[in-house]
């Protein structure tokens, strides 16, 4: 069976199409006439759609957890964005104090002590059920032999302002800049091993793990905790249940005390603050793959095409607007990256054409590319700053992002605007 995000998506649209679901995802019909509403979105602007979050549980504090220096993070909503800035000469992965958060509603605050990962469902021997699941405590856990992976997660609307920003294209949603992506080391057990110990069954199907944050309320509709289907073949090769990140134990907004950790695949299959894990025999479906991440407007059916791997996106290290002294040699720092393997070239544009940006070799092969480029600004003005990028696969950034109606997977090449002075 594939493992691969595309496939998977495919294969469970046409399952819940054929009426093959179980889960509660959204109704068929009702999928549809969500379908030529988010069609709809692209005529208007400034439509937007509702969205209310629950009052948070006992124990639960409004908002992110962590600080946010304005340097390091820009807050967007109950969301944070890094700023580029803040990565400049600080290695590879990302500090946890600047990695972005996203968020649905806001970050529960846990107690490792009397947390519990609980799974359950037809997928497992003995078909234990929600309320009598199969348990392991943090300490159980930490027992299992260890993994550590160094992996890159990524908002599937990074990159969503630029869509009306740059190409009249509506965008309702939270509006990313290039700063909803980074790249950790993260620590834990594999999925696949914590499966078998809890009895997996041959013929599992899939594996969904939902949060333990507050329900996810919009449009006056309460969707429940974040939940999202993998196919059994993904949850047996490379997915992590996650306690560490870079060295440390997970922060409460990266998903403390445990988070699935899912490479490759968009930012919401990497479900944090993990309880309730059900494993079925039968095709799982959950909101966050039917009515959510899926892909609406001109060209999409009515119900919606799968998202597939992130595209190829590139961002430069540098303050937005940033002022530079004219005649003076920069040295332009970037980084690119995409879900569908390892960046092969990189080129740079400062208004005198393309040409290549020199490749951190450290880093041939992994989830991002470091980059470089040398330009000295010949005199004072206004100046544009584009870098494009390619992947293994040969697929190089497009000029233009093709627009969709929730906005998602922007590609687009980014104009960063700055002054010489």
């Amino acid at each position: 069976m594939s493992h691969a995000e595309a496939d998977h998506d495919t294969r469970r649209s046409r399952q819940w199409l054929a009426g093959e679901a179980r889960g509660a995802g959204v109704d068929r019909d009702r999928l549809l006439e969500l379908g030529a509403a988010m069609a709809a979105l692209t005529a208007a602007a400034d439509e937007r759609e509702p969205v209310a979050v629950a009052p948070a549980p006992v124990g639960v504090d409004p908002g992110i957890a962590k600080p946010l220096p304005p340097d390091l993070l820009r807050p967007l909503d109950t969301n944070a964005e890094m700023r580029w800035t803040a990565l400049a000469g600080q290695g590879y992965v990302v500090p946890n104090d600047r990695f972005f958060v996203r968020n649905h509603t806001v970050t529960p605050h846990l107690d490792a002590d009397t947390w519990r990962l609980r799974l359950f469902g037809t997928g497992l021997r003995g078909a234990p059920t929600r309320d009598a699941p199969v348990e392991f405590g943090l300490d159980d856990l930490r027992r299992l032999p260890t993994e550590e992976s160094t992996a890159l997660l990524e908002c599937a609307g990074n990159g969503r302002r630029y869509f009306a920003e740059q190409q009249d294209d509506p965008a309702p949603g939270v509006a990313w800049g290039l700063g909803g992506v980074g790249v950790a080391r993260w620590r834990g057990v594999r999925l696949g091993t914590v499966l078998r110990l809890a009895g997996l069954r041959d013929d599992a199907v899939d594996v969904m793990p939902e949060g333990l944050d507050p329900d996810y309320v919009t449009g006056g509709v309460n969707l429940g905790r974040v939940r999202r289907p993998l196919p059994i073949a993904k949850a047996l090769d490379d997915v992590l249940l996650a306690y560490e990140m870079n060295g440390e134990p997970l922060p409460a907004d990266h998903g403390f005390p445990v988070r699935v950790v899912v490479p490759g695949w968009i930012g919401i299959s990497s479900i944090k603050w993990v309880g309730p894990v059900e494993v079925s025999t039968t095709p799982l479906f959950s909101p966050w793959n039917t009515r959510f991440y899926r892909m609406f407007g001109p060209g999409h059916p009515a119900e919606g095409t799968v998202l597939g791997a992130q595209p190829v996106k590139s961002a430069f290290e540098l303050a937005w607007d940033a002022r530079v002294p004219a005649g003076a040699e920069l040295l332009l720092r970037g980084r690119s990256w995409s879900g569908n393997g390892p960046i092969n070239r990189v080129e740079v544009d400062t208004g005198d054409g393309w040409r290549p940006a020199d490749l951190v070799a450290a880093d041939r092969g992994g989830p991002w590319q470091r980059w470089t480029a040398r330009w000295r600004p010949p005199a004072p003005g206004r100046y544009t700053l584009r870098a494009r990028a390619t992947d293994a696969t040969g697929t190089t950034q497009p000029d233009r992002a093709t627009p969709n109606a929730l906005a998602y997977l922007f590609d687009g090449i980014v104009h960063h605007p700055i002054t010489a002075f």
